[in-house]
C-alpha cells in the first residue's frame, strides 16, 4: 500500500494515473515526477519497488505543494479577498459566481437549486376537487 503526501494511492492503477489521486497533482505534474524518478509510465503501483516508491515520495513531497499545504494556501487566498472587501471577496461571501458568469439564469450550481420566482421550476400537480 503506497502512501504519498498523506494519500493512499490505488495499487491496481498505472503510476501516472494513481498519482493524480493526490490533491494538487494533475496529469502533467504526475508525468513530470515519474520521468524525474526514472520510472516507466506503464508500470502499475503494485509493481513498484520500495526504492522507486521512496524516490516518488521524496520528489512529490519536497518539490511540490500538495494536500494540506495547498488547501491552506487556497483558503487563505479566499479569506484575504473577503477581508479586503474586493469584488471577488464579496462574491465569495455571498455565495455567487466569482469569475464573471451570467447570474440571471444558469447559476444553480453555485446558489443551489432554489426557485425564488413563482411559476419557475416544476409545475405542481393539479389538486383534486
Amino acid at each position: 500500500m503506497a502512501r504519498i503526501a498523506g494519500t493512499t494511492i490505488p495499487k491496481e492503477k498505472r503510476v501516472v494515473i494513481a498519482l493524480t489521486y493526490i490533491y494538487g497533482v494533475g496529469p502533467s505534474l504526475s508525468k513530470r515526477a515519474v520521468k524525474e524518478a526514472k520510472i516507466d509510465e506503464s508500470k502499475r503501483v503494485s509493481e513498484l519497488t520500495e526504492d522507486e516508491e521512496k524516490k516518488l515520495r521524496e520528489i512529490i513531497e519536497k518539490k511540490y505543494r500538495t494536500e494540506g499545504e495547498l488547501r491552506r494556501e487556497r483558503r487563505d487566498s479566499v479569506e484575504r479577498l473577503k477581508r479586503i472587501d474586493c469584488y471577488r471577496g464579496v462574491r465569495h461571501k455571498r455565495g455567487l459566481p466569482v469569475r464573471g458568469q451570467n447570474t440571471r439564469t444558469n447559476n444553480r450550481t453555485v446558489r443551489g437549486n432554489i426557485r425564488k420566482v413563482a411559476g419557475s421550476g416544476k409545475k405542481a400537480p393539479p389538486s383534486p376537487k
